[in-house]
Order: structure tokens, then C-alpha cells, then sequence
């Protein structure tokens, strides 16, 4: 699967030896691996990559990166995502390449590492594993210290002598140095990379004060009658790295457990095949190697790698986490599978039909990368803030020490480290990134995929959904009812005109037509399409033609109007033929509304939602599905032009609206919604202009999802108002000395944790709605 994942050699090249892999990513092959040409394929113009970010855990690494980034001459724009520790770059091939920038971003500290990696996933493991044992060693030497610091908290005058309090006060300082040298690394070179780059990252706050209580206690200890006083803070400065590196460590696990449906998603294709030789045996062979027409055999257990057909076998998927159907679905002989979806039944032979950047898996990973690196605009102003909140927190910290230097300068050394650690800002920048990301997991695993975070945010506002008719409302495909033609056109000849000309045709009226005449004939239609073009919300018109040297027939398909005919009365779906001559044919399509429509439709009059049936079908149609549905407001005989202006009518009254279609004749509306829904089955996923794309076979996710959004900007309003209130609390209580550092660490951990934890309630529920 050549578009999807960098050859394994060049996998392991990045993770051995950087200055060699940075020249192999060079390579325009590699490119598609870990991003997408923006200007129609030209291998030369305008690239969008993603890449993981290594050693970045906070808004201030993410600034660094940015920075490092756009000052690459030929890179067009950075964007950072602190939650999802992703990047994504867009880049002219013509100015620069990826070498360059991967550099950049090592210069300054931060390696980054393409995000289709086959070894990331270790490489985070790893990570991880070096992190549990920072905390470890912090945690055994926190007790150690604080075993030998507590007989001088009770001993009364006496009870030690002079020599055995120094030995103690010199074990404690020796058992500090492991923390100091080993559990502190990641704060101090966070800190030194931002004094290179000459910028304020979080960590600066806390080196400085890890930094400035080891000076204090080692002169204390070393020199107990000198100028800094003879107070022993060790028992303090152990304590409060490990609750730092364990509310860091919690907060990673978290992270990755609400940002995960995205690394799920991706590491779902193998990473090598069974396909069927010459001679008609299998063989297995990397996943870069399958070509479209290759026989594939899938095993039980294992997902299927490139979208297909089963052509031997008959098995049931899983496919939750493509389409959101929670229970295995029946594939049998003849049905299509999707790459990514595992097989569940029984062994399957299945013809490769799309591989890479066609499949259906390849279109949802694009979605959720996209996803996973938008900012939305809360998260946005908090990252903003956080900056000068940096500044704020280290002339505090400075005041504060001046302030009590009078008094003592051993404990205005100490006020200061206290300001400076209970004041860091990460919950703040972390408030919004992990309760939208939490939220777009959720969404995922209910069959929504998030385009844009930033739609959550208005999704929560919506007061009023507009539904489309056919293709949402109703099933995708309607079915052919009756067929009505002029004197002298038998029914099935009228029915083949059609089919021939809705073959190229998505719409689910066109789907309908060939469907039928598959149905009777088992074989594609007679006559050649010669041309044909698809006018949005009207219908089709080309050129038909029965033999290589027999003469062009110009018919038109679609809507009264178009055709220029009158519709038939007291009929519902109708679509129309036409020629030079006039009327052809009319069929009648009989739709079949979705089983949960109705009851999505209460969901929303339960949440205070007004709903709106727009369509193109004639207002009798329209009126009847809506009844049907319970929708007490519907247009018919709509074009996508009145679409849009009913929506802008709408949103000129006032309303929130959201617009939920099939997207196929709604892209204007889809596009000028506050908040919009494709249900992507019949639209390719990359074209859709919604907000959200509706994977699940339900109209039930809809309010579901609103309710979702609404509990999401709850979540980030209760984060923002803790992260304020907090330091609101705690500052003035560092400032009077009445913090000490150790418990200044254990609210600061406590914070982000606090923060990360009320975000993660969101990815604990299932997608459902509820009411107002």
C-alpha cells in the first residue's frame, strides 16, 4: 500500500541514525507516506505533512516547534497540536524539502518523526517506559528523604547529637542527587532548550525552582551558619518532582487514551498479505507490493488490507471503527470489504479493487490527521495567553523573592521557587485541546468523524437542523416503483436510456435507475455514453449512443422543471426522461425512510431543536417524508440555490442552524451552515464540505452528536474556570509565604491532572443524546 506507509527500510533508517533518515525523506516517493500533494498531484507545488512530535508535552514545546519550523524559507505554514503531540507542515516542494525542516525542528530540540512511522508507536513506548522509571527513582528517593528529614521535624532540644543531624542532612542531600541528575532531566533540558531559542517554555518555571531549592538546601546543608539560613528543603524538592512526574505521567497515559482513536485507526492495515502468485499459490508479501486485480487471502483475525470483493468465502467484518457499527457485519461471496476492517468469520479470497490514497480507510486517516492538528479558537486564545501569563509568573516570582530578601533570604529564595511552580499555566493550554479531543475520539467511535474541532464550538450553539431528503432522510438507495413512457418507448428500453446515462452518477436516484436495470439484466446497459454532464440539484444531460458508428441520441434525466415536463400527479419521487422530441419516460421511486429517523427527530424536539425538511423532490414528496418523519416544517421543488438562500433566511432570523445531507447537491449549504453533516456512504470522503462526516447507517448520531458538543463546551468551561480559579487561589498563598514548595508542586500536578481528568469523562460515555 504504497501511498499509505514509508517502505520499512526507511522506518528503521529514522529511527537509527536522523542525519541520514532526513535525507532519505528527500525522496518524492516518500512523500505520500506522511502527507498529501495540495495542488491536483503536482509533485512540484504545495505539500501538507504531518509528523509526530518527540519530547513535547506542554503549549510552550509547541511554540518552539512552530517558530523553528516557519523560519524555514519555502515552508508556507506550522500548525502544532499540543494534545495530539502532531504537527502538520505545509511546504512548497519547489523551495524546500522535508530535510530541511525536520532539521529545524531537531535544532531546536524537538525531533519529529513522520506520522505514518511504522516504529512510532515503539518509539512512544519506550518513552514511556524511560518516564515510569523517573518517577520510580523519584519516589524511592522521595521516601528515603523523607524518612531522614522526619526525627528533625520531632527531635526536641537534645535528642540528636550535632554529628548525627549532619549525617543525616548529608544522606539526604546524597539521595537527592539521583532526582536532581535522572527524574529532573526532562525539565532542565526543556528549560535549556527555550533559553537557546532565547523564548519562555513552562518547564522554565520549574527548573528554575528545582534549581534554586537544591542551591538553598546544598548551602544549608554544606554551610548551615551562612547567609541562606541552615533550613533543610530536600524532603520539599523530592516531593514535589514526583508529584510532577507522576501528574505528567497520569496525564500521558490519559492523553493518549482520549487522542488514541486516530493511532488506532492507522496501525488497523498489516503489514504483510497472502496474494496469489503465477502459479496460483499464496505467498506473503509486504503491503507496498499489492497492485489493483491482485487475489488476496485474509485470514480469520486478520483486517483487510486495500478495499475489495470477496470473490471465495463467505466471513463478517468488524468494521467499528470505519463505518461505526458496533457488531460484525455478514460479507458474503460477492460483497465488498474496506481496507481496515478485520476479518471476523471465516477465511476470505478477496480481489483488490482501490489501494492508498482511494481507499475508504486512507480518506477517514486523512479526516482524523486533520482533525487531530486543528486548533480551535478557545484553545487558541488560551495558547495566546499563556505566554505572557509566563512572563506575569516570573516577575511575580522575582517581586515575591525581593519582597522577603528583607526578612530572609533563605525564605524569600523559597516564596519565589513557590511562585514559580504553583503559577505554570498547563492547565490552561491544556483545558481546551483535551476536551475537544476527547470529544472527536468519542464521536469517532459512534461513527462521526470531526473535520474541524472548531465545529464542536458551534455545534453546541445550533437551535435549529435542517434536514435533506433523499439520501439522509430516506435509505441511500430508493427503489424503482413504477415506470411510465410515451406511446411507442417500451418501459424496459426507457428504463436501459436511463441506466446508460446514470451509470457515472452518485445520485441516489441514479443509483436507483441502474440498480434496476441491473436487477432484470445481470449486464450493463446497451448504448454508450459519449458525454455527459451532471448539473447540481437538476439532473443529467450527455449523449448516448447504441453503436461505434450509429447516431448520437441527446436525452436529459432528472427533474420536471430540467426536462421541461410537467410531473405526474399525486406522485411521489419522481425522475424524469427527455429528448429533442420531448417527454420519454418518468419512473417513480418508492423511498423507504430510515428506521430511526423518527426517533432521531424527537431526540432533537426533546433538545429544544427546531427541525426543517428541504428538498429537491416536488413539495408533495417532501411534505409526505415529513410527515413520516414528524418534521412539522417542509419545502419541496428546492434547488440547491433555494437551499441556501431558506438557510441564509434562517440565520438572518437569529437561528443556529445545522445542516444535515447527503452531499451531494448540499455543498453550498453544507458550506454555509454554522455547523454541517455529509453522510458520507455515497460522496467521496476527501470532497465533503461538512463539519462532520456520518459513517454510521443513523440518523441517531445527530443529536447525539449535538448533546456531545454541548457537554464538550460544559467540560472546557469548567477546565478554564478551574485553571483561573486556581492560580486566582494559590498565587496570593505563595506570595505570604504560606505555600511551601512541595505542596506548590502538588497543585500544580494536581491542576493538569484535574484538568486532563474532567476531559477524559468525555471519551468515558457513548455517543447519545440527551435532552435539553
Amino acid at each position: 500500500m504504497e501511498a499509505a506507509l514509508p517502505s520499512p527500510s526507511s522506518a528503521m533508517n529514522l529511527s537509527a541514525a536522523p542525519q541520514s533518515a532526513w535525507s532519505l525523506l528527500d525522496d518524492p516517493a516518500e512523500w505520500p507516506g506522511f502527507g498529501r500533494a495540495l495542488d491536483d498531484g503536482d509533485a512540484a507545488g504545495r505539500w501538507e505533512s504531518q509528523a509526530v512530535v518527540e519530547g513535547m508535552h506542554c503549549a510552550a514545546c509547541a511554540f518552539t516547534v512552530e517558530a523553528a519550523l516557519r523560519q524555514v524559507p519555502g515552508v508556507l505554514s506550522a500548525e502544532v497540536n499540543a494534545a495530539s503531540r502532531r504537527a502538520r507542515v505545509v511546504w512548497s516542494a519547489a523551495a524546500v524539502k522535508p530535510s530541511r525542516w525536520f532539521a529545524a525542528s531537531e535544532s531546536a530540540g524537538y525531533r519529529l518523526v513522520p506520522a505514518a512511522d511504522m516504529l512510532a508507536s515503539a518509539r512512544r513506548a519506550r518513552e514511556s517506559r524511560l518516564a515510569l522509571w523517573r518517577w520510580l527513582v523519584a519516589g524511592l528517593c522521595m521516601m528515603q528523604v523523607m524518612m531522614y528529614a522526619y526525627p528533625a521535624y520531632i527531635a526536641q532540644p537534645g535528642d540528636m547529637t550535632p554529628d548525627a543531624a549532619q549525617l543525616l542532612r548529608w544522606a539526604s542531600w546524597v539521595l537527592t542527587l539521583p532526582v536532581l541528575l535522572f527524574s529532573c532531566g526532562p525539565f532542565f533540558r526543556s528549560a535549556w532548550r527555550d533559553l537557546r531559542q532565547r523564548r519562555i517554555g513552562m518547564d522554565l518555571p520549574v527548573a528554575l525552582g528545582i534549581a534554586i531549592t537544591f542551591v538553598v538546601s546544598t548551602a544549608a546543608t554544606f554551610d548551615p551558619g551562612g547567609p541562606l539560613g541552615h533550613e533543610l528543603y530536600l524532603d520539599s524538592l523530592t516531593m514535589f518532582v514526583f508529584f510532577l512526574l507522576t501528574g505528567r505521567w497520569l496525564e500521558a497515559r490519559l492523553r493518549d487514551r482520549t487522542a488514541g482513536a486516530l493511532d488506532a485507526l492507522m496501525n488497523r492495515l498489516p503489514d504483510s498479505v497472502l496474494r496469489r502468485n503465477a502459479t496460483g499459490e499464496f505467498e506473503r508479501v509486504a503491503l507496498r507490493r499489492l497492485a489493483v486485480g491482485d487475489i488476496l487471502r485474509v485470514l480469520p483475525g486478520e483486517a483487510f488490507p486495500a478495499d475489495g470483493r470477496v470473490i471465495a468465502g463467505d466471513t463478517a467484518a468488524d468494521e467499528a471503527l470505519i463505518t461505526g457499527e458496533s457488531r460484525p457485519v455478514p460479507r458474503p461471496c460477492g460483497s465488498r470489504v474496506l481496507a481496515g476492517s478485520h476479518n471476523v468469520g471465516a477465511m476470505a479470497e478477496v480481489r483488490v479493487e482501490a489501494l492508498g490514497p482511494d481507499t475508504r480507510f486512507a480518506q477517514i486517516v486523512a479526516l482524523m490527521e486533520s482533525a487531530s492538528l486543528e486548533k480551535p479558537r478557545l484553545a487558541k486564545l488560551a495558547d495566546r495567553a499563556a505566554r505572557p501569563f509566563l512572563l506575569a509568573v516570573l516577575a511575580a516570582a522575582a517581586a515575591a523573592g525581593a519582597f522577603w530578601w528583607q526578612i530572609d533570604p533563605g525564605k524569600a529564595l523559597m516564596v519565589a521557587v513557590a511562585v514559580l511552580i504553583v503559577t505554570c499555566p498547563c492547565a490552561l493550554s491544556l483545558a481546551t485541546p483535551a476536551a475537544m479531543l476527547a470529544s472527536a475520539g468519542t464521536l469517532a467511535r459512534g461513527g462521526v468523524l470531526v473535520r474541524n474541532l472548531q465545529a464542536l464550538e458551534a455545534l453546541a450553539a445550533v437551535d435549529t437542523v435542517v434536514f435533506d431528503k433523499t439520501g439522509t432522510l430516506t435509505r441511500d438507495t430508493p427503489r424503482l416503483d413504477r415506470v411510465y413512457s410515451r406511446q411507442g418507448v417500451r418501459p424496459g428500453d426507457a428504463v436501459e436510456l436511463a441506466a446508460a446515462l446514470a451509470a457515472q452518477s452518485l445520485h441516489p436516484a441514479s443509483r436507483a435507475l441502474v440498480q434496476a436495470w441491473r436487477d432484470q439484466h445481470r449486464s450493463a446497459p446497451g448504448w454508450t455514453l459519449v458525454r455527459l454532464a451532471e448539473r447540481a440539484g437538476e439532473g443529467l444531460e450527455g449523449q448516448l449512443r447504441r453503436h461505434a458508428a450509429g447516431p448520437l441520441r441527446e436525452l436529459r434525466l432528472g427533474s420536471a422543471a430540467f426536462c421541461g415536463v410537467a410531473p405526474l400527479r399525486a406522485e411521489a419521487a419522481q425522475v424524469h426522461l427527455c429528448d429533442g422530441q420531448g417527454w420519454v419516460a418518468s419512473f417513480v421511486l418508492a423511498e423507504d425512510l430510515r428506521a430511526d429517523a423518527a426517533a432521531a427527530v424527537a431526540e432533537l424536539d426533546a433538545q429544544g431543536q427546531s427541525v426543517w425538511l428541504l428538498s429537491g423532490d416536488s413539495g408533495a414528496a417532501a411534505r409526505e417524508v415529513a410527515r413520516r418523519a414528524g418534521i412539522g416544517m417542509a419545502l419541496g421543488d428546492c434547488t440547491p440555490e433555494e437551499k441556501l438562500r431558506r438557510l441564509q433566511d434562517l440565520q438572518s432570523q437569529g437561528c443556529a442552524v445545522a445542516m444535515v445531507g447527503d452531499g451531494l447537491n448540499d455543498g453550498p449549504v453544507l458550506a454555509h451552515a454554522h455547523a454541517s453533516f455529509a453522510f458520507g456512504r455515497a460522496v467521496p470522503l476527501a470532497r465533503a464540505n461538512a463539519d462532520f462526516v456520518v459513517l454510521a447507517d443513523s440518523l441517531g448520531v445527530v443529536p447525539g452528536a449535538i448533546a456531545q458538543a454541548r457537554r464538550t463546551l460544559r467540560v472546557v468551561r469548567q477546565n478554564l474556570w478551574w485553571a483561573a480559579g486556581y492560580n486566582a487561589l494559590c498565587v496570593p498563598l505563595a506570595i505570604a509565604g504560606w505555600l511551601p514548595p512541595w505542596l506548590a508542586g502538588l497543585g500544580m500536578a494536581a491542576s493538569s491532572l484535574a484538568v486532563v481528568l474532567n476531559a477524559a469523562r468525555l471519551a468515558a460515555r457513548p455517543l447519545r443524546a440527551e435532552a435539553a
